[in-house]
C-alpha cells in the first residue's frame, strides 16, 4: 500500500488572501474585529448598542455574515451605520476572500474602524483568519457556564470576551465566575467583559472605551 503524505496547509489560501487583508488595513490605518458567537448570543443587540456611541468618536463600517437574509444588515442600518451583508447560502464561516470581496465598496481612507460579525456558530469562524486586529467572542450567560469548555478553540484564539445578558442571572442557574474560570484556563491572556440591559439601558462601557483605546493606538 502506497502512504500519501499530504503537507500542504489546507487553509494556505485563505491565510495569504487574510495577510493581504490586513496589509491593507494596517496601510490605510483602519481597525477590524473579527466578532464570533452562537445564534442568539447577542452580536447584532451588542452592536447595535455600542455603535452610537463609537461612531460619536470614529467613522465605522460594518460586514455582516449570515446564511441568509439581510436582517442584520439592515438593523444595523436603522441605526446610520454603513453596513454591507454576506450571505454564505449554508457556509458556517466567513472566509478572507469574502471580505476582501467587500473591501471594494468601502472608501478605507474614510474610515477608522470596521467591525466584521461573522457567522453564528463557535466552531468554523474561529479556524478562519480575515487579516483582523482583534478577535472577540460573544457569550450569553443563558448559554451555560461550560460553554468556553465545549466550545475552546474560538476562546483560545480570542483577544477578548464580552459576557452579555447578565441582568439574566437573577432568573437563570449560571455563575459567570464559573464561566469566568473556564475561559481563563483555556486563554489566560484574554480580556473578558460584561453588559447588561438595566432599566432600559444597555451597559456597555468599558468595551466601548477599549476599543476605542486600541483604534486609537493602531493610528
Amino acid at each position: 500500500m502506497t502512504k500519501l503524505n499530504i503537507n500542504q496547509d489546507l487553509k494556505a489560501l485563505n491565510n495569504q488572501i487574510a495577510a493581504e487583508n490586513r496589509n491593507k488595513f494596517q496601510s490605510q490605518g483602519v481597525y477590524v474585529i473579527n466578532i464570533m458567537g452562537s445564534p442568539g448570543a447577542g452580536k447584532t443587540t451588542f452592536l447595535e448598542n455600542i455603535l452610537p456611541k463609537l461612531c460619536s468618536q470614529l467613522k465605522v463600517a460594518v460586514i455582516e455574515g449570515d446564511l441568509a437574509t439581510q436582517n442584520d444588515a439592515q438593523r444595523i442600518e436603522k441605526i446610520g451605520v454603513k453596513a454591507l451583508q454576506i450571505n454564505t447560502n449554508g457556509g458556517c464561516h466567513l472566509d478572507a476572500k469574502m471580505i476582501d470581496n467587500q473591501l471594494q465598496k468601502l472608501d478605507l481612507d474614510s474610515l477608522d474602524l470596521i467591525i466584521i460579525e461573522n457567522v453564528g456558530n463557535l466552531v468554523c469562524p474561529a479556524t478562519f483568519y480575515l487579516g483582523e486586529d482583534m478577535r472577540m467572542v460573544i457569550l450569553s450567560v443563558a448559554e451555560g457556564e461550560d460553554k468556553p469548555s465545549k466550545y475552546p478553540i474560538a476562546f483560545l484564539n480570542a483577544d477578548t470576551v464580552v459576557i452579555t445578558k447578565t441582568d439574566l442571572l437573577p432568573f437563570i442557574d449560571v455563575d459567570v465566575s464559573v464561566m469566568r474560570k473556564y475561559i481563563a484556563e483555556i486563554n489566560p491572556k484574554v480580556l473578558v467583559f460584561e453588559t447588561s440591559k438595566k432599566d432600559g439601558v444597555y451597559e456597555a462601557e468599558q468595551i466601548i472605551e477599549y476599543i476605542i483605546e486600541q483604534v486609537r493606538l493602531k493610528q
